[in-house]
């Protein structure tokens, strides 16, 4: 059998409203999450054991480590499935920098255990799928979906919504981490917001829904701006950009996207983001993948 292959796509938080820590130690969100036509790259083929193979721009500093989310991921479905570890050599081309923000690991998981189901031709439903991702953590369903959806609260209950139009954007990450445990330690150490779900926009045009995005938020940013100062300075180059609609942070940072009225005007601000910034990582996209 040949190699298959697919795309873990980047997940971006549109929105996160976040609440106060619960008393199991998780917080309640809310989240409008779309995904990008960029990401990781997933193959597995068959082998004599299960191994994973890291490359890519980023791989170096991910490494195969036997806790990688995708081994973790495919362990427990072959639990589930009754077949022990799967037999496959999985490679991962990583793409998208390390605690962007972006979802980077969830969606690889995600992607490993479809292709895994499909190549091993396994008797398991999506809704079994999204239980087995959910040992990578609360976004492991919504990244085995990746398709647009309502996220509330972990993150784990999803609605889809296939109104939303393609977004054209931008994604920069300035080239630090912004290590999750650490930004939710800041949040919890200041002011509380809610996990509020605001009324979805009356018009799903790419102009409405921009509108519409710049009266929400991302509680994470202010804590993660905090830690990690360089967060400000990409959400200033891209608020810098010609024709840019709204600037945000993605999740817990430290990726920032820009959102645009049309394709041109964002592959426009990309290129003049890589020739100022050629340390960071920049690329055009567009959000929306169902």
């Amino acid at each position: 059998m040949p190699a298959l292959t697919a795309l873990a796509p980047a997940k971006i938080n549109l929105f996160l409203h976040v609440g106060a820590v619960d008393a199991d130690g998780y917080h309640p969100l809310t989240s409008l999450v779309a995904f990008a036509d960029v990401g990781d790259q997933v193959s597995v083929e068959p082998a004599d054991s299960l191994s994973l193979n890291v490359t890519g721009p980023f791989g170096e500093a991910l490494g195969a480590t036997p806790d990688n989310l995708i081994l973790r991921a495919l362990r427990r479905l072959g639990e589930v499935a009754g077949t022990g570890e799967p037999k496959l050599k999985v490679t991962l081309d990583k793409r998208l920098p390390i605690a962007a923000g972006l979802g980077g690991g969830s969606s690889d998981a995600g992607a490993a255990v479809k292709l895994t189901r499909q190549a091993l031709s396994l008797d398991i439903d999506d809704a079994a799928l999204e239980v087995v991702a959910g040992v990578v953590g609360a976004d492991g369903p919504m990244c085995l979906r990746m398709r647009t959806a309502w996220a509330e609260g972990r993150g784990d209950v999803l609605t889809d919504e296939p109104r939303l139009s393609p977004l054209p954007a931008v994604l920069f990450n300035p080239g630090v981490p912004s290590p999750t445990g650490a930004v939710y330690r800041a949040y919890d150490a200041g002011p509380m917001r809610s996990a509020d779900r605001p009324d979805p926009p009356h018009d799903w045009s790419v102009a409405a829904v921009i509108d519409w995005l710049s009266v929400q938020r991302n509680d994470l940013q202010p804590p993660a701006l905090a830690l990690t100062p360089a967060i400000a300075d990409a959400l200033a180059a891209v608020s810098a950009t010609p024709d840019v609609a709204l600037t945000r942070m993605s999740g817990s940072g430290a990726t920032v996207f820009g959102l645009y009225l049309t394709e041109a005007a964002a592959q426009a601000a990309a290129r003049a983001l890589t020739a100022a910034h050629p340390h960071a990582w920049v690329t055009a996209t567009r959000l929306a993948l169902q």
